[in-house]
Order: structure tokens, then sequence, then C-alpha cells
């Protein structure tokens, strides 16, 4: 199988396209850490890839908090035994508000969770993917940190932020063989999608704007990750895979 006795953290993992990706990695032969602030909902995804014959542990925490984040790294190495890939993937959606009525609230939750937690997750990891032959990160960008939307100005500064450190830490980590990209998806048919929703922003115009004519599902960006995980993407590094229809043509 093609991730066949490799270890794996997906953050975000309780449900949407995080469950999606813990489910395909498992399937393909990965032991994996369910990672979620949703403790019930992470069990649930555990459980479900347990049911289907895999391998998996849930693990509440909050991707913000660097205590809390250190703690779920050394658990999932202790429990398996090492390390081999991380996704961070835990986001969260921000509804479409005009630049003068952002809180700053909204503004600082936006960077704690979208980029922060994506920056404690890759420092608390890299020590343990050095000593992988093969060590991954994927980080959840969106394609609105390419081509932006109005009202979103918190939620693209975050994203636009895992960008730059993916990038970043694609070149850095590059000498000790860790491969680093994103993927970028485009309006995803998630429960997360209806925050982002609003009266001039509808769900039924994400859909249109898209040049294939459908919003992406949870499982086409499970797939992207799990190329990306995989030997098949051995020479990919520092890129941004944009599962998005056309949306960013």
């Amino acid at each position: 199988m093609q991730l066949s006795d490799r270890r794996a953290i997906v953050t975000g993992a309780a449900g949407g396209m995080g469950r999606a990706t813990a489910e395909r990695f498992a399937a393909a032969g990965a032991s994996v850490a369910v990672v979620d602030i949703d403790a019930d909902g992470a069990t649930a995804t555990a459980a479900a890839i347990t049911d289907a014959g895999g391998e998996a542990i849930a693990l509440p925490c909050d991707v913000g908090d660097a205590a809390a984040m250190q703690e779920m790294v050394t658990a999932v190495v202790d429990a398996f035994g090492g390390l081999d890939i991380l996704h961070n993937n835990a986001g969260i959606p921000m509804e479409a508000t005009p630049i003068d009525e952002v809180e700053l609230s909204t503004w600082e939750r936006m960077l704690r969770v979208n980029a922060t937690g994506v920056f404690l997750g890759s420092r608390c990891a890299v020590p343990h993917l050095r000593a992988s032959d093969a060590g991954v990160i994927i980080n959840t960008a969106s394609t609105a940190a390419l081509r932006p939307r109005p009202g979103l100005s918190a939620y693209v500064a975050a994203k636009g932020a895992v960008v730059a450190l993916t990038k970043q830490l694609a070149l850095e980590l590059a000498p000790a063989g860790i491969r680093v990209n994103a993927i970028a998806p485009v309006a995803t048919d998630t429960d997360m999608l209806d925050a982002f929703t609003s009266a001039t922003l509808a769900r039924e115009e994400f859909a249109a704007s898209i040049p294939l004519g459908r919003l992406a599902t949870p499982d086409d960006i499970a797939a992207a990750a799990l190329y990306l995980a995989g030997e098949d993407a051995q020479m990919v590094t520092g890129t941004v895979l944009e599962v998005d229809g056309g949306r960013d043509l």
C-alpha cells in the first residue's frame, strides 16, 4: 500500500476534509493520529478507521496552544514509535465581513488557528520528521490566499501566511529530506462552508464561480493529500497544489 508503515498526524480530522484524509491515509496503510479540538468527533473518526481495519488513535488538541501541541506530538511518537507525515489541516472559517467591521478578536482568532497552528505543528514535528527516511508536511491553505474574495480579510491573511510558510519550510527543510507542500482547496462541500456564506456570498455563488461547475468534495482534497504524502510526489516540495476546479485561472 502507498503509505505502508508510515505514521501520520492529521489535525482537524473530526470531520470534513480532515476526516476524509485521515481515512484515506489509513486505507493506504498509515497509522493515523486523528487530532481535533472536538474530542468526540476525533474519537468517531478513529473508530471508523479501526472498524475498517486500519490503525488510528484519537487525540483532542487545540492547535493554537503551544504546550498542547507539544504534548500531542509526543503522545503520537510514543504510540507509533516515530512520525513520518504531518498534515496541518485544522482551520476555522470566516463570515464575509467588510474590513472596517472586522473585530480585532476575529483577526487574532483567524491567525491563531489557521496560521499559528501550522507553525506550532511544524515546529513540534520537525525533530521527529528528521528521523524519518521520507518526512512530509502538508498544510491546508486556500484558493482565497491566491485569488481573494471580498470580505475575507482575516481569513485570507492567515491562509496567505500558510502559503508563505510552506515555501519557507520547503527550502529550509530540504537538506533534511523533508518535503513541505500545501493544498489550496476551492470552496468545499462541508459544514464549514456555511460559515462563509452570507446574503451577498451564497453557496450557489461559490459553485457558479468554479469552471468545472461544482464545489470540491472532502474526497477531492483527501486524494491530493495522499498524492503529496506518498512516493509519487518524492520530487515535489514547496508547491501549492490548487484543488480548485479551475477557480484560480
